[in-house]
């Protein structure tokens, strides 16, 4: 018998049939491996495998064949999963009813959307698996603590969906937090499965899953198959609309092209309509503003061509049913023409049906981002297929040097070059110092459990495997500062309970994210909701939502909502929010392909014409041979290949140091480039000047923060003291290792 049908037949007969009716003829090695962790080991499991590859029914098949063949489980909930999106969760809702329908498990979500009564059955009865968000499972913990113990009294199984996304960010921290609250409440530590698509580093990701559990984690190695994409890159200057740069959409594979396309004023747009026309395909975008531009644009040059409108659109700040009208229709598969333009919210592993092609405008952020995105296609027996496609502004005559180099195409062709040649994925994000999740967790717990004493309070948030790396005065200095604005008061007995400003707080259902939200207003059109912006424009003004423009009819500032009524037209949007966080290796793939003279099958005629011509640029400014480069008159140009952290620091050590090292007017772009001005003593000195500074003193992180600033970036740093602050932005922001060694 064979490792495979040895797991097999520990199946019920259930499963088994599930596997039959899907016409699987053998296990997958993932399936394998999942099965023996569950099956023969009492440690946590750390599942890692390509998109569509199996990974839900991998971990879910043992999990419930152990549930089912465990009688007395059926008076608690035994499973808990819980994913970052409520789009995620209603998805696999549906496929594991599917694998349930022959079971007496009983499966339900639990999230925002969810109604009352479907939640009330659960606390009347609890059993079977639970799906829920982090943030509604903070609201149980908080408002529910006393029915923990009762719902939760046999749980053998934590289940966290889409770790990578979770790793790092104060979201999943919570979550960590939230298992050890829990697993104090009941007495035990369930067993918990991480499951990921994208995961850099699977030794790190795996102690972050185990954290606090008291298990081991097996994180199996995922498989390395031979990579068969459909892949092509393609750039476009907006401004030239002529024949010569307007080219067919064109994907390469075992040597064949597809064709299709025409000319038009925008030939970037022209182009990615084209790739998706006729087909069922996702646009991502890297923000919410590009999304709805090339969203309102497709639908502009559909109605120029006389096409029909298949244009969706899905991102966080739209209505819960415009978000789920683009979901089920991309599902649909009787429905086989359907564009929907997304952020973020559709790279994670919902199931969206059988996809045609991926488009990305521009080039994701990280290697794993585009993974994601491009897994979203291939499912089902077909490969993955993205087309990425560049528009840039066409360069001015006398533009300096760094602004005629197209880092974005450059970063596009990295991210493909750092992936199918070394398989790199960007390892997790660790926070040392993460206070605003201290403050939030503090509130929780004591409006949870109430009132404790400082010592006992400390001692059960330091015991939080997110926060246990706190220094004790650090967590002592932001508990003073809670009790001195009256987050927290003392009692006559001196034990602390929530203070009137704090209940203020923790009374709003925003309370239960712990991610940076704001106040947005909501939109809506006659009897429909459209979604929400930031900030409200006056009666009879414009913007831009839902791929649409609006014109104001009516304000209620006090009820917070817009209404509008839609015209005509295009406009842009914006929201607050940043671009995220690059890796050095990143930069230093770039760096190759700038340098380098490999040729990229995958390039279109136009990248590839723009790719020759930055090369010669560089060439001729030997970019290659020094880092920095002298670009006319007083000003230099600094190329450091560093990724978002080290680059920050470098920076900010630059204008630290500027004084001593005859710089000024110190200026920079994303993190590939700084310039500055010096005369041209200074720039013959300034590498050797920077070396000596560093040699006798070192980069010390906290002394490049400025005289008085104080950084906020997550969503309680406003209620955190300035020194703590200051320490946390040099911890968890800045990174002087990779500068000292780039530079020296």
């Amino acid at each position: 018998m064979t490792e495979a049908d040895r797991i097999f037949s520990l199946f019920p007969d259930f499963i088994k049939e599930y596997i039959y009716g899907h016409g699987w003829c053998e296990l997958r090695d993932i399936q394998i491996s999942a099965a023996h962790v569950i099956f023969e080991t009492d440690s946590n499991l750390l599942l890692s495998s390509s998109t569509a590859s199996g990974k839900t029914e991998a971990a879910f098949f043992p999990i419930i064949s152990e549930i089912v063949s465990n009688p007395d489980l059926q008076d608690s909930i035994s499973v808990l999963y819980i994913a970052p999106l409520k789009s995620l969760i209603n998805d696999q809702f549906y496929r594991l009813d599917e694998l349930l329908m022959m079971s007496d498990i009983k499966v339900t979500h639990w999230h925002g959307d969810v109604g009352a009564s479907h939640k009330s059955k659960l606390l009347q009865n609890p059993s079977g698996i639970l799906q829920i968000t982090p943030e509604s499972l903070e609201s149980m913990l908080m408002n529910r603590s006393n029915d923990i113990p009762r719902l939760f009294s046999k749980l053998r199984y934590v289940v966290i969906d889409e770790i990578h996304a979770m790793i790092g960010e104060d979201r999943g921290n919570q979550v960590i937090c939230q298992l050890s609250r829990i697993a104090r409440l009941i007495g035990y530590s369930p067993r918990r499965v991480g499951l990921s698509a994208t995961i850099g580093d699977l030794k790190s990701a795996a102690e972050w899953l185990g954290a606090g559990s008291g298990r081991e984690t097996l994180a199996p190695p995922p498989p390395v198959n031979k990579l068969h994409w459909r892949l092509g890159l393609e750039h476009f200057y907006v401004q030239d609309s002529s024949e010569r740069q307007v080219k067919n959409p064109s994907v390469k594979t075992d040597g064949q092209e597809e064709r299709g396309g025409r000319a038009g004023l925008d030939p970037g747009y022209e182009f990615l309509y084209d790739c998706v026309a006729d087909r069922k395909a996702l646009v991502f975008s890297n923000s919410r503003e590009e999304t709805e531009y090339v969203t309102a644009t497709l639908r502009q040059i559909a109605k120029k061509r006389g096409d029909s409108d298949i244009f969706y659109i899905h991102h966080g700040n739209l209505s819960a049913s415009l978000r789920e009208d683009a979901e089920l229709t991309m599902k649909d598969e009787t429905i086989t023409t359907a564009v929907t333009c997304a952020t973020v919210t559709l790279e994670l592993g919902v199931d969206i049906g059988r996809l045609e092609r991926v488009c990305q405008v521009g080039a994701p952020t990280t290697v794993s981002g585009f993974l994601q995105r491009l897994g979203r296609s291939g499912r089902r027996g077909t490969p993955p297929e993205m087309i990425m496609v560049y528009r840039e502004d066409t360069p001015l005559p006398n533009a300096p040097l760094p602004e005629i180099i197209p880092w974005e195409l450059l970063r596009g062709i990295g991210i493909v070059e750092l992936y199918s040649t070394e398989r790199f994925i960007e390892p997790p994000k660790v926070k040392k110092m993460p206070l605003s999740l201290a403050f939030h967790q503090t509130l929780s717990v004591l409006a949870s459990g109430g009132e404790l004493t400082p010592k006992a309070l400390a001692e059960r948030i330091l015991s939080l495997p997110p926060l246990s790396e706190l220094d004790r005065e650090d967590y002592r200095i932001l508990l003073l500062s809670m009790i001195n604005e009256d987050f927290l008061e003392f009692t006559e007995e001196k034990t602390l309970i929530v203070g009137l400003k704090g209940e203020r707080i923790i009374n709003s259902f925003k309370f239960y994210a712990v991610f940076k939200d704001s106040e947005d207003y909501t939109v809506r059109s006659g009897s429909e909701e459209i979604g929400t912006i930031t900030t409200p424009p006056p009666v009879g003004d414009r913007f831009a939502l839902a791929g649409r423009v609006w014109e104001v009819i009516e304000l209620d500032i006090q009820r917070r909502l817009i209404f509008v009524t839609a015209v005509e037209g295009k406009m842009e949007i914006s929201w607050p929010g940043d671009g995220g966080e690059i890796h050095t290796k990143l930069l230093l793939a770039m760096k190759d392909v700038l340098l380098g003279d490999k040729e990229y099958p995958y390039l279109g005629e136009n990248a590839k014409e723009r790719l020759e011509n930055a090369r010669r640029v560089a060439a001729n400014a030997c970019v290659g041979d020094k880092m920095l480069i002298h670009i006319g008159g007083r000003s230099y140009v600094l190329f450091p290949w560093l990724g978002t952290r080290p680059f920050r620091t470098l920076k900010r050590f630059l204008q630290k140091n500027a004084s001593e090292l005859g710089i000024s007017d110190i200026q920079s772009e994303g993190c590939c480039y700084i310039k500055f001005k010096a005369a041209p003593d200074s720039a013959e000195r300034f590498m050797d000047n920077v070396r000596n500074i560093i040699d006798t003193q070192g980069i010390v992180e906290e002394e490049l923060l400025r005289d008085g600033e104080c950084p906020v970036f997550d969503k309680y740093d406003e209620y955190i003291p300035p020194e703590l602050l200051r320490r946390a932005f040099a911890s968890d922001r800045l990174s002087s290792y990779e500068v000292i060694e780039r530079l020296k």
